[in-house]
């Protein structure tokens, strides 16, 4: 069975940040690692739907690709 489409599977991002936390990042242009590492934490952690849940998965992600956010 084909698994449930979720607006994550867009981006390169886990599906560990969840729904809101994906429909938010796609809504800001945010798809990629490299576009997360373009802003701020305090700016990702703004937009509605992006909790700590979320920014916990996003900072393990960016680390293992030897990223950081934005100072």
């Amino acid at each position: 069975m084909a698994q449930e489409s979720h607006p994550v599977d867009e981006t390169e991002f886990p599906r560990a940040i969840g729904r809101p936390a994906a429909r938010a990042l796609l809504a800001a242009g945010l798809c990629s690692w490299a576009d997360l590492a373009a802003v701020s934490r305090a700016d990702a952690e703004a937009l509605h739907g992006v909790g700590p849940k979320a920014l916990t998965a996003l900072d393990e992600g960016l680390r293992s690709h030897w990223l950081t956010w934005r100072a």
